[in-house]
């Protein structure tokens, strides 16, 4: 089976994409294994015209909120533009992007670039069927119902590798250790 170590925390220098009802989750349990790591920073960029808010206090189990900035954008536009000058800069380790629209392949190259340059991950959250071929990875994320699971425990998730440039695809049943600031992977002879 293809290990889970080998493709999480996602590779730097490139721009991912994930997808599903805990691609959030996934968003702050990679910046808390990437930020964690070397102390840097995570830049969430995001459309203003969204109704709720990024609570940096929300996700601390993942990521001191502290290590947490947050840009809102006034179009699709300046998400991408927001998000590669974010990249290239060198000063943020993770930059997190939602996006609503479609991305060219021409600008997911433009990201794979920046990401490169300025030694970054990038990852883009989006909508359940999008996506854009210059992507390295591309994940769907869903919760798993766990009725053993008690209330300090975090939920069990199902990470599903649905795109890799480099290698398979697989899945994994994850759960994520608030102590150790760590994903766990469940194995299958502990599930029910």
């Amino acid at each position: 089976m293809y290990q889970f170590e080998s493709q999480f925390p996602l590779k730097n220098t490139r721009t991912h994409e994930v997808c599903g009802a805990s691609a959030y989750a996934f968003a702050y349990a990679l910046a808390g294994q990437v930020c964690g790591a070397n102390g840097g920073a995570a830049l969430w960029v995001r459309e203003a015209w969204h109704g709720t808010q990024i609570n940096p206090v929300g996700g601390a189990a993942y990521l001191d909120p502290s290590q947490l900035l947050i840009a809102q954008a006034p179009s699709h536009i300046d998400v991408l533009a927001s998000t590669e000058e974010a990249l290239r800069s060198g000063h943020v380790a993770v930059v997190i992007a939602e996006i609503t629209q479609p991305i060219g392949l021409t600008e997911g190259r433009r990201l794979q670039l920046a990401a490169q340059e300025g030694n970054a991950t990038g990852l883009c959250i989006l909508p359940e069927g999008m996506g854009n071929n210059a992507a390295q990875t591309r994940w769907h994320c869903t919760p798993v119902f766990d009725e053993g699971n008690t209330a300090e425990d975090s939920t069990l998730q199902n990470w599903k590798l649905i795109k890799n440039k480099s290698g398979t695809l697989s899945a994994w049943t994850v759960k994520w250790n608030a102590q150790t600031r760590r994903i766990s992977v469940v194995s299958p002879a502990a599930q029910r």
